[in-house]
């Protein structure tokens, strides 16, 4: 007799969205993965595909609530255990952070992020045995939700980014930075023109350096004037630099270090002849992607700017050079929360050396009266004003061309006592967190005397 087909149990709804979220999570603090990596991309988790785009957003919030959150849930949590997190199970942690959470920021039934979570456990072969451990203590957390949480605004960040930021900064606009960084940005635009036009269609407003803001909902691609190519993403910091060039129209302008290609669609938009150079073939696929949906046009090579001779008769040496060197990112902390648990002190050593050698690459790239634009969306200040006071100082055909608040709206509080622009988390503030706030930039623009 034949057997009886069984038909395979539905999957309880959320419950896919919640562990790839903790995969994703354990990618970031387990196997030093980056977010981004693991959610697009050749890298990205497989199981994003068939998630419905309503899990998506829930799976996106809630790891980046986790990480955002990370210090105080760690804290909370460790409050309701005797012997800490379990070391043989480290999934018990991360379900534990997920399940918090849910409880404390997101708009999830308490009952469901219990259960919920305890499935997660019955599933992990190590994390199994604590399945009541993890209802009992999530039952705890939301029986205390009321109770104000600890109350540390450096508590989500690692104490030694908190150090450096005292260290520079002072202690007050340290706690500022860190309370900045907790909460969730909103989703900043650069568009191609009629920026108030846009700000109506998209809901939004447009803050005083031109960039569109709005609250976004969903998939980004489905917003107004994604598939006609008005806009595209770009932190309201991050579109400043670019402009520092000044008017680029008909001039031959490297953009280095290009991808992921904001800043070379404004040079292109702004009629510059871009060249833009990256070591990476598929972040400069995707930047020539995101022009051709923008319908402008830009020469892109694939080379280590370090090793990159110009051939064609467009390039080098240039009008002017954009040079968006790798650095530490932790300017961007409030978009990126992976990245203080990604990145550790002892990483600023290979940065800096790096960026040494690029910018010294990008002045052999300028013609002589030629304008340099050197940034980094770092706080640190060895990758920033440090850098440009050693080039300074070794290369005597260099001279720093100040930048002055009339170029930035008006905003003075964005210009360094030496002329640099200089950004911070906690700037653009607004009584409505969601509305405030913009990443840590560092430029300084630089010309080569003729």
């Amino acid at each position: 007799m034949a057997r009886p087909r069984i038909s395979p149990q539905p999957e309880v709804p959320g419950l896919a969205a919640r562990r790839i979220a903790a995969d994703i999570v354990d990618g970031v603090l387990r196997r030093r993965i980056a977010l981004d990596e693991q959610l697009s991309g050749k890298a990205a988790h497989p199981g994003l595909a068939a998630l419905a785009d309503r899990d998506r957003a829930l799976m996106r919030r809630l790891t980046a609530t986790v990480l955002r959150r990370l210090g105080t849930l760690r804290h909370l949590l460790k409050g309701f255990l005797d012997k800490g997190f379990p070391a043989d199970a480290p999934r018990t942690e991360t379900i534990l952070l997920l399940g918090a959470a849910q409880i404390l920021w997101l708009e999830v039934p308490d009952h469901a992020a219990v259960d919920l979570s305890v499935r997660l456990a019955q599933a992990d072969r190590r994390a199994a045995r604590y399945a009541g451990l993890i209802n009992a203590v999530l039952r705890r957390v939301a029986q205390s939700r009321d109770k104000p949480l600890p109350a540390r605004a450096t508590r989500d960040t690692p104490e030694w980014l908190v150090k450096r930021w005292t260290m520079t900064y002072g202690a007050d606009t340290a706690r500022a930075i860190a309370e900045a960084n907790g909460h969730e940005p909103a989703l900043d635009l650069t568009v191609k023109q009629d920026a108030e036009i846009w700000a109506e269609h998209l809901r939004g407003r447009v803050l005083p350096t031109g960039t569109v803001r709005t609250i976004a909902q969903g998939a980004i691609s489905l917003l107004p004037g994604f598939s006609e190519g008005a806009w595209w993403v770009q932190d309201a910091a991050a579109a400043l630099p670019a402009r520092l060039l000044g008017d680029v129209r008909g001039l031959s302008v490297a953009d280095l270090c290009a991808a992921p290609g904001g800043k070379t669609a404004q040079l292109a938009c702004a009629g510059a002849r871009v060249t833009a150079v990256d070591r990476s073939a598929n972040r400069l696929a995707r930047l020539r992607e995101n022009l051709k949906r923008l319908s402008l046009q830009a020469e892109t090579v694939i080379a280590d700017v370090l090793e990159w001779q110009p051939e064609s008769s467009n390039a080098g040496p240039f009008d002017a050079v954009l040079l968006d060197a790798p650095c530490s990112s932790t300017g961007t902390i409030r978009r990126h929360p992976d990245v203080p648990w990604l990145k550790t002190e002892a990483d600023l050593a290979v940065l800096i050396s790096l960026q040494q050698r690029l910018l010294d690459r990008a002045v052999d790239l300028l013609k002589p009266g030629a304008t340099l634009v050197y940034c980094v969306c770092s706080l640190e200040p060895e990758e920033g004003v440090n850098q440009i006071a050693a080039l300074l100082a070794r290369n005597p055909n260099v001279a720093r061309k100040p930048v002055i608040a009339a170029e930035l709206a008006g905003h003075g509080e964005f210009v360094s006592k030496d002329g640099d622009l200089r950004t911070l988390p906690l700037h653009l503030p607004d009584p409505d967190p969601r509305w405030g706030g913009l990443d840590g930039f560092y430029a300084a623009r630089l010309t080569r005397n003729a």
